[in-house]
C-alpha cells in the first residue's frame, strides 16, 4: 500500500511504486480531471503540482510522489491563484475543444505561483511542452497576462 496525499487528503492506494501517477490518480483514487494524452511526457495534458511544481503525471512513478502534495485540477477553484486563471480562461473563451486545457492551466498556475508577472518570453518557456491541437497559445498567453494583471491588483 502507498498513501498519497492527493488534493489535501491521503489516500491509500494499493499500486507499485512504478505505476505513473496519472493511472493512480484517475483508475484508482478516480479524480478524472487529468487527463491521458501522448503518455511520454511530451503534451501536458496530464500536468498535475506535486509539492507545488508542474509534473507530467503520466511519466512520474507514483512512488516518487509519496511524501508530497499532489494537486490535481478538481480542487484548483480552491487555491486562490487557480481561481484566478480559471476566471482569465473563462474570460477570454480561451479553450476550444479543450481536452489540453486542464494541463495548460495546472501549467500556467504553478507559473504565476512562482512568477505572478511574467513576460511573455517567461510564459513561452514555462508553458512550453503544453501542446493545444486547437492552436489557441495567444489566448492563453494573453489569458496568463490577464490573470497576472488580476494578481497584481490583488484580486487573489
Amino acid at each position: 500500500m502507498i498513501t498519497l496525499n492527493l488534493n489535501g487528503k491521503d489516500h491509500s492506494l494499493d499500486v507499485p511504486e512504478e505505476m505513473p501517477l496519472l493511472w493512480a490518480i484517475r483508475d484508482v483514487a478516480g479524480y478524472s480531471g487529468t487527463k491521458f494524452g501522448c503518455g511520454m511526457g511530451l503534451c501536458g495534458a496530464c500536468t498535475v503540482h506535486v509539492d507545488g511544481q508542474a509534473t507530467r503525471a503520466c511519466i512520474t512513478p507514483v512512488g516518487l510522489a509519496v511524501g508530497k502534495k499532489v494537486t490535481t485540477l478538481e480542487v484548483l477553484h480552491a487555491d486562490p491563484v487557480g481561481q484566478v486563471v480559471q476566471q482569465a480562461w473563462l474570460e477570454l473563451g480561451v479553450a476550444q475543444c479543450g481536452y489540453c486545457q486542464g494541463g495548460q492551466i495546472m501549467t500556467a498556475t504553478a507559473l504565476l505561483k512562482g512568477n505572478p508577472n511574467p513576460d511573455d518570453a517567461q510564459i513561452e518557456t514555462a508553458m512550453a511542452g503544453n501542446v493545444c491541437r486547437c492552436g489557441t497559445y495567444n489566448r492563453i498567453r494573453a489569458a496568463i497576462h490577464v490573470a497576472a494583471g488580476k494578481l497584481k491588483e490583488g484580486q487573489a
